[in-house]
């Protein structure tokens, strides 16, 4: 695309460089001639491309005849978002669209240093980007001067009244000259939106963008099939694939919410809950807490996530499968809108392929049948992203100079590197090791070997593996040992792929762990000097290959905590006498071959011929006297 109608020349470049083939019906509309100098309330739902239509509609306003910007001063125009995450993202949305145009904008969000932010103001701007609360403070501090403000934008309007900014948006709105152009974008238009357009805007222009597409065109369905231990760890690896800004995963019951929920939090993820023992306080905070960013995932019951909204909620997964078709579009739908793509994933364990197969016909889904992504499928789209991360276009600050220049003169560029991305790596969650299963078959069983130790190599025996070294680790059967969380933590601490770990063969206190060769000493080296991983796993390379027999435990040593073997008995010639426990041959006994078959009786035990006799029973003559202390016995009396 070279040119598009009604587009400021430097900014339809700009477009064309960004490879766009045609604009999205809200960006199509800031284009009408009839808007170019007035006001408009805008509905389009997150996704819709509001930033870019935006970004075309101030142009001519900010711009004028000209192409380019004159020298920044006092700020043009200014752009209101309701979380720091939106804020930064429409900055870095607003640069590459205004790239050629000169323009310098800079970003005032909660959360930031704010001399920073001050300093760049009195730098000057030409546009500025910034939350309710953080704008508020500049312009109390004579920091941002508002008088030569031709524009304002209120991105997510709705969302700024729901988190409480109603106070600030009006005080910042109050500051601004009163010809500026409002501009404000709500997914939705309540009587409070309405309101606030009516006190601020002047004879606005109402434009809805909905469209006529027909539904669920824009979600990829994708049915991955499980081993049924497999369940939950499948749904942690699918997570970690997408990282969606937000996702929702929908359980059949509150019991399955809380465990899910309770998992997840083990295993660092930012996630909230939705049940119907909520209370409607708990159930706005759990919300809100997904639109602000401070939580990424909500486990919900499909009772309590009726009606709810979720602005980018592009990963929507079905813990548990559907009771019927209209539920899994129900479910579904919540994804994919204005235009935004989403996914769509069923966790199918394999007993219940058939009612999954079921229920997609039933809906007229045609879902592409797949395995759930694997841990080295989860850490190469970690290092995609990593990559790929917009702050490595980010030019440096001047007050971060000399900060920077001594990391470098201290450590290097090599371990600055390995360090940042040490910390990128310790904020995410750890992808789980899978059984490997067939689409068509079920798990693959290991190979049962009662008399040895059993093979648990992630890919079944490696005939073809190539040179290698052993490893011994120390921890075993005894030890809970499992390849599920022991070959990722190879993987971790040893800066390995799964290819290059070989056999794994698990005694009873150790675990014996062949590594290819070209890798062993780079694998010993990241274990550290104390030669040691997590949970204080110590690692020792081996001089050849072990013995995977039986173990030689010589000698017991009966000072370990353990049952004791197991004793043989001694003969009765050995056992003691006479009470006096001594040790030797029984003085009667009868000659070999003579003796009687009952064993010995006890001796001490006294004898009685027929019941023994008393003298009656004792008398007493007169009552018996008492000193007064405590309570007088009481007597029955008894006839005879």
């Amino acid at each position: 695309m070279t040119e598009i109608s009604g587009v400021v020349p430097a900014i339809g470049k700009a477009l064309a460089k960004r490879g766009y083939s045609e604009l999205t019906p809200v960006q199509q509309s800031m284009l009408d001639p009839a808007l170019a100098a007035s006001d408009a309330l805008v509905s389009a739902q997150t996704g819709s491309g509001k930033t870019v239509a935006f970004g075309l509609a101030m142009a001519p306003t900010l711009l004028g005849d000209d192409d380019r910007f004159e020298p920044a001063a006092t700020p043009l125009a200014l752009v209101i978002a309701p979380t720091r995450e939106l804020a930064l993202q429409v900055k870095r949305e607003l640069e590459w669209l205004y790239e050629m145009t000169g323009a310098v904008i800079v970003s005032c969000v909660g959360g930031m240093d704010i001399r920073s932010e001050r300093r760049a103001l009195e730098r000057g701007a030409h546009i500025v980007v910034g939350t309710p609360g953080r704008l508020c403070d500049h312009i109390r501090r004579r920091a941002l001067d508002m008088s030569d403000l031709k524009a304002v934008v209120l991105d997510e309007a709705d969302e700024m009244l729901d988190l409480g900014f109603r106070e600030d948006l009006e005080f910042i709105l109050d500051a601004s000259p009163d010809d500026r152009r409002t501009l404000m974008f709500s997914a939705t238009v309540p009587a409070a939106i309405a309101k606030l357009a009516k006190s601020y805007q002047k004879n606005a222009v109402r434009i809805a963008t909905t469209t006529e597409e027909k539904q669920h065109v824009d979600i990829e369905y994708r049915a991955l099939a499980v081993a049924p231990s497999d369940r939950e760890n499948a749904i942690i690896n699918v997570l970690r694939y997408y990282e969606a800004t937000n996702a929702i995963v929908f359980c059949s019951t509150r019991a399955a919410v809380n465990h899910l929920t309770a998992r997840f939090h083990n295993r660092n993820f930012d996630v909230v809950a939705l049940s119907g023992e909520l209370t409607q306080n708990e159930r706005s905070h759990a919300l809100q807490a997904m639109r602000d960013g401070r939580a990424r995932v909500c486990i919900a019951t499909d009772v309590a996530a009726r009606g709810i909204d979720l602005p980018g909620l592009d990963l929507v997964i079905h813990a548990d499968l559907p009771t019927n078709p209209e539920t899994l579009l129900h479910r579904s739908g919540r994804t994919g809108r204005a235009g935004r793509k989403g996914v769509s994933a069923l966790i199918v364990p394999l007993n219940a392929r058939r009612k999954a197969e079921r229920l997609l016909d039933n809906a007229g889904i045609a879902a592409t049948w797949a395995l759930p992504p694997s841990a080295e499928e989860v850490i190469a789209r970690d290092e995609e992203r990593l990559l790929a991360d917009p702050i490595f276009e980010e030019a440096p600050r001047e007050e971060e100079q000399d900060i920077v220049k001594r990391l470098l003169d201290a450590h290097g560029a090599e371990k600055l590197a390995n360090a940042f991305v040490n910390l990128y790596r310790a904020k995410q969650s750890a992808p789980e090791d899978l059984m490997e299963i067939s689409l068509q078959a079920g798990p693959r069983k290991p190979r049962d070997n009662a008399d040895g130790p059993r093979d648990t190599s992630p890919r079944g025996p490696r005939d073809d593996f190539g040179p290698s070294v052993w490893f011994s680790l120390s921890v075993g059967r005894k030890q809970n040992a499992e390849p599920r969380w022991l070959i990722p933590m190879i993987c971790r601490n040893g800066n390995l792929t799964k290819r290059e770990i070989g056999a794994i063969k698990m005694q009873s206190e150790e675990t014996f762990v062949e590594i290819a060769a070209g890798s062993a000493d780079a694998f010993l080296a990241a274990t550290g000097p104390n030669k040691t991983m997590e949970r204080g796993i110590r690692v020792s390379r081996l001089p050849g290959t072990p013995e995977f027999g039986r173990q030689d435990y010589g000698k017991p040593d009966f000072n370990k905590s353990g049952p004791k073997p197991y004793a043989a008995k001694k003969s009765y010639d050995d056992r003691p006498r006479d009470g006096g426990f001594k040790k030797g041959p029984r003085s009667d006994a009868a000659p070999s071959g003579e003796r009687d078959s009952k064993p010995w009786s006890k001796p001490g035990k006294p004898k009685f011929e027929g019941k023994p006799k008393f003298e009656g029973k004792p008398k007493y003559e007169g009552k018996p006297k008492f000193d007064g202390n405590g309570p007088k016995p009481k007597f029955s009396k008894k006839k005879g």
